[in-house]
This record gives structure tokens, C-alpha cells and sequence, in this order.
């Protein structure tokens, strides 16, 4: 009997939590400049200013209003997306990309470059960085055509020649931007560092002007020099079937984890980091020498101890003031390698781990503490990484992040954190001694009952659910909105199609003001409903409202 009631309390309580209202909604915040979608992958702060992917969204002093810029086309009203930002004084560089649904598997697509020098007011456009077109005899837009480094009958008229020190060699030639778009990016003064995956390192060092390809090491090379002679091992299919290697410097190849790059970061040294799927490689010359002449340290997994933990190194990023250079890892090689994060404070020779077994995107610092974002949540440490606390499920007075929502990114700004999710932007006061993380600030997507916002169209309605269609495995719930005019007791349930009750969400009293319901998609008895169309009403003192939410799983 305990059990069984023990059973029926869980279950009571699992409904209760996922069933109620939020509110009533910071009137100051209804404003119809806000940010463009929910899920934010990159956020990035200089002094008292935010911006935020994936369309250039900027924040002041985390003021309601979001500003748009209204002559950057490819991202407001284009298909390009912000996929990574940097951020000087007045200074904005942004990395676009897009997913192209129109080549096969949909493959995550460079589209340029966006420059600002006066804070977003004014954007200069630059295109992906393509080599030259190849001659006639390697490239045609005949799907039936077969270039002769893929044919069997390798001709290097088809590639690109390139030297380091002293010596010529053969890359492949980069004619498409599918698998290259733009992942991170860096600058220091005019010299800008791209990290494009498989469109490899690139630099200029005329702001974004002219550009080069930079040359990395081979993945089983640990130092690379001038001095020395390489071999970057790619593959052609020959007419049988069989696969041949080559001499060539292809990222694309299955060969060249190292050259697939997705991270770079400037540090203050001058050292130049860069993230591949084979550990991270760093430079005490390549913000300056030639790219025939740049040298590399190339670290990768060893399983140490005071090691990488594991060899795929996405984001990076000094902690002010200590010279700490942190990175996420991931696994590359299933049951040898692991994921976290570590910090070295000395090059590289040494590391110290952190949060193993969590899938981290990204760091940020603020005044000592070390907040790491990630598929698990949000980490927070007060004390440089020698101790970490789970953040519990970020809650305001009158909304939340979701339980399930995915944690991207974190930057500070001059007196407060930022934590980009899946489920909206949050930000905190910060930092103090001791600081309690429990007053979040939560910015979401504004959609006012009466009238729109700056990204889409007008409406004017009593009541409106978001998402819908609303799927309870994807989205986990659907939102409701709606206003209460007068004082009084407010009733909502759910009914199925046949006017049935489903659920009752809510039957308390309410002041006037804007709210928001959530529902999960399970009924009165804790069972998940069956797809089809629902009937939601909303009784108010004086009002009845209504609407549709159509269910699909």
C-alpha cells in the first residue's frame, strides 16, 4: 500500500509540475523588438553589449528592446544564419552559414562573412572563400562527371599547388562551400582566422578582404617546421573499385581529422589555437609569418591523466586574467576516448580535466566563476574549475527554461552572465562572493497578443499555443497565452475533439495581466494523449477564451 500510494504522490506531482501557469509576463518586456527565434547557438558580449545569432541581434545594457540592423540582408530577410561571432570595440565579425536542403544530406553550407566597424550600423558583405574555378577537364556541372582524381586517372592541373618551407605541394581545391561553413572565427587587429571544417584554416590580414589558406599539421605529426618535409595522406576511388593514397592536403578526406577544423581562438600572447578532430594545434607565429612558414605544436589524446580527454576540440577560450586557455572535448574514437573540458595554463604541455562524461559547447568567465554550457545543463564554478554545481531548471518569476532545453553558450557582459539556450536567452546579475544563482532573467520570443514583433506579421487575437503543430517528445510541452482583464478566478482545460475533458490545467485566482499555461501532452490520469486536435478554454471573470493545439507525435 505504501508503494502503490507512494506511486500515486509521484505521479500527482510529475502532473502538477507540468501542468500550470506563469505569470503574469513583464509588461516592460511585450515590446516588438526581440530576439528572432528561441534556440540560441551563439552569443557573444563586448563592455554592455549582447549580440546574438542567428540573425545579428543586439542588446544594451539588457534593455527590452533588441536592435535588428536593417542593411544586413543575407541574415534578416536572406537564408544566411550567424554561425559564429567576435566582437571589438564598435568592431563585429560574424561568420554565416546555412543549411542547404537542396544537396544531398542537407549539408551545413558557408554563405560569407559579415564586418561592422561602427557597431552594427553599417555591414560590409563578403562572399565564401573559393579557390579559383579548375579547368574544364576537373569540373562540370554534368552530374555524370567523373574529375580524374576521383576517376582513377589522378591529374594534379586539378589540384592546387601550395609551398612550405621551400616545398611544393598539392591540396585539393576547394570549388563548393558544402561542409565549409564558417564554425569560429577571431581577429587581432587586421588579421582575421576562420575556421570552416571541411573548408579548412584560412587567414587575412587585411580584415576580410584578401584570403589564404593556412596549413596544418598531418594527424600523426606532433611538430611541424619550415625545416622539415610532410605527407598528408588522401584517397582517390580507382576505376576498380579499389581506393589509391596520395601525397595531397584534402580536410575532406577520410585521412585528415586534423584538418577539419572547428575552433580558433587569439590568445593573448598572441598564440594562435585551433580545434580540429584531432586535438588542438597552437602557434607562437601565425598571426604574423607566411603560410609557408608558420609553425605548429600539434597535441592530441594520449590518455593521460593531465592530457586532452578526448581528440574532437570545438570551442576555446582564455579565462581573463589567469592566461588559462580553455576547451571543450569530445570523442573522435568511441570506448578509448571520453568528453569534458580541460584548461592548460602552460602552452599546452600540460591539462588539467574537468567535467568528464559531459558534453560541453561551450565557457564562459565572469569575476572567478567558470559557467560551462552544455546537453546536460548548465555547470557553474566558483572557483576556477576545482569544484562544479549542476544548475538546477532556470526559472523566473514568470517563465522558465525548459527541462530538456540544451545549454549553447555563455558570455558576461559588464555586471551580468548571459546562457544561451534551446529555449530562449537567460542572464544574471554577477558576480559576487557566494553568489546564489536563483533571480534569472529570462528573454524568450515576444509575440504580444495585439500585434507582432519586428520578425513576422501582425495578429490580433485573445489566446494563441506555441508550438503548434506540438509534438510532447520534441518539444517536451506547448505554451498558451493569454490575458486576464479583471480580477478573479481563472479556469483552463483541455478537451479533445468531442469536447471531452482531457486535462484541467488550472482553477485559481488571478490579478490582471498577461500569463502563459503550459501543458505536457498527458492527460488527467498521467497518459500521454493520442495525436489529433484539442479544444482549449480559458474562463476569466468576465471572459471566455478558446483555442486549437494540434497534437503530433
Amino acid at each position: 500500500m505504501k508503494k502503490f500510494l507512494a506511486v500515486l504522490i509521484a505521479l500527482f506531482l510529475s502532473v502538477a509540475v507540468q501542468a500550470q501557469v506563469y505569470g503574469p509576463l513583464n509588461p516592460d518586456r511585450e515590446t516588438t523588438n526581440t530576439i528572432r527565434v528561441n534556440g540560441v547557438s551563439t552569443i557573444l558580449a563586448f563592455g554592455d553589449t549582447v549580440w546574438v545569432s542567428p540573425s545579428l541581434n543586439r542588446n544594451i545594457n539588457n534593455n527590452a528592446e533588441w536592435f535588428t540592423p536593417e542593411n544586413a540582408d543575407s541574415v534578416v530577410n536572406g537564408i544566411g544564419r550567424v554561425y559564429s561571432l567576435e566582437l571589438g570595440q564598435d568592431t563585429v565579425l560574424a561568420g554565416l552559414g546555412y543549411t542547404n536542403t537542396e544537396a544531398e544530406g542537407s549539408p551545413q553550407t558557408a554563405f560569407g562573412y559579415y564586418f561592422s566597424v561602427d557597431g552594427g550600423d553599417s555591414w560590409r558583405f563578403e562572399p565564401p572563400v573559393l579557390d579559383p574555378d579548375p579547368p574544364s577537364k576537373c569540373f562540370s556541372d554534368d552530374p555524370d562527371f567523373e574529375r580524374p582524381s576521383s576517376s582513377g586517372d589522378y591529374d594534379p592541373d586539378c589540384d592546387i599547388q601550395f609551398t612550405y618551407g621551400g616545398i611544393t605541394y598539392n591540396r585539393i581545391r576547394f570549388i563548393v562551400p558544402e561542409q565549409a561553413p564558417p564554425y569560429e572565427v577571431d581577429f587581432k587587429n587586421n588579421v582575421v582566422y576562420s575556421a570552416n571544417f571541411g573548408g579548412g584554416l584560412i587567414r587575412s590580414r587585411d580584415f576580410g578582404d584578401t584570403w589564404e589558406r593556412v596549413i596544418l599539421p598531418p594527424d600523426n605529426v606532433s611538430e611541424m617546421t619550415p625545416e622539415d618535409d610532410y605527407s598528408w595522406s588522401s584517397n582517390i576511388i580507382l576505376a576498380n573499385g579499389d581506393v589509391a593514397q596520395i601525397n595531397r592536403y584534402d580536410p575532406r578526406s577520410d585521412f585528415g581529422l586534423n584538418l577539419r577544423v572547428f575552433g580558433v581562438y587569439i590568445d593573448s600572447q598572441n598564440r594562435v589555437w585551433v580545434g580540429t578532430g584531432s586535438g588542438v594545434n597552437v602557434s607562437e607565429n601565425a598571426l604574423t609569418a607566411p603560410t609557408d612558414s608558420i609553425r605548429w605544436s600539434h597535441i592530441t589524446f594520449d590518455g593521460s591523466t593531465n592530457g586532452l580527454i578526448g581528440n574532437w576540440v570545438i570551442e576555446l577560450k582564455e579565462e581573463p586574467g589567469t592566461g588559462k586557455v580553455w576547451m571543450t572535448n569530445r570523442i573522435i574514437e568511441s570506448g578509448v576516448e571520453d568528453q569534458g573540458l580541460v584548461y592548460t595554463d602552460d602552452g599546452g604541455q600540460t591539462f588539467t580535466q574537468m567535467l568528464i562524461g559531459e558534453r560541453i559547447n561551450d565557457i564562459g568567465f565572469k569575476d572567478g566563476y567558470v559557467f560551462a554550457t552544455g546537453e546536460n545543463g548548465l555547470f557553474i564554478s566558483p572557483n576556477g574549475g576545482d569544484t562544479w554545481i549542476k544548475s538546477p531548471q532556470i526559472k523566473s518569476p514568470n517563465t522558465f527554461i525548459k527541462s530538456t532545453a540544451v545549454y549553447y553558450s555563455a558570455t558576461s557582459t559588464t555586471n551580468r552572465i548571459w546562457i544561451s539556450t534551446s529555449d530562449g536567452l537567460t542572464s544574471h546579475e554577477c558576480c559576487s562572493a557566494n553568489q546564489v544563482f536563483d533571480n534569472w532573467e529570462i528573454t524568450r520570443v515576444n509575440f504580444p497578443l495585439k500585434g507582432g514583433n519586428i520578425h513576422d506579421e501582425g495578429r490580433d487575437v485573445s489566446t494563441y499555443a506555441y508550438p503548434n503543430p506540438f509534438s510532447p517528445t520534441v518539444h517536451e510541452l506547448v505554451r498558451i497565452k493569454f490575458e486576464v482583464e479583471n480580477q478573479g478566478n481563472v479556469n483552463i482545460r483541455v478537451f479533445d475533439f468531442g469536447m471531452n475533458l482531457v486535462r484541467e490545467i488550472e482553477n485559481g485566482s488571478f490579478p490582471p495581466g498577461t500569463y502563459e499555461a503550459v501543458w505536457d501532452g498527458v492527460d488527467g490520469k498521467g497518459r500521454k494523449v493520442a495525436n489529433g486536435a484539442y479544444i482549449y478554454v480559458i474562463e476569466t471573470a468576465g471572459a471566455r477564451k478558446n483555442g486549437k493545439i494540434l497534437v503530433v507525435d
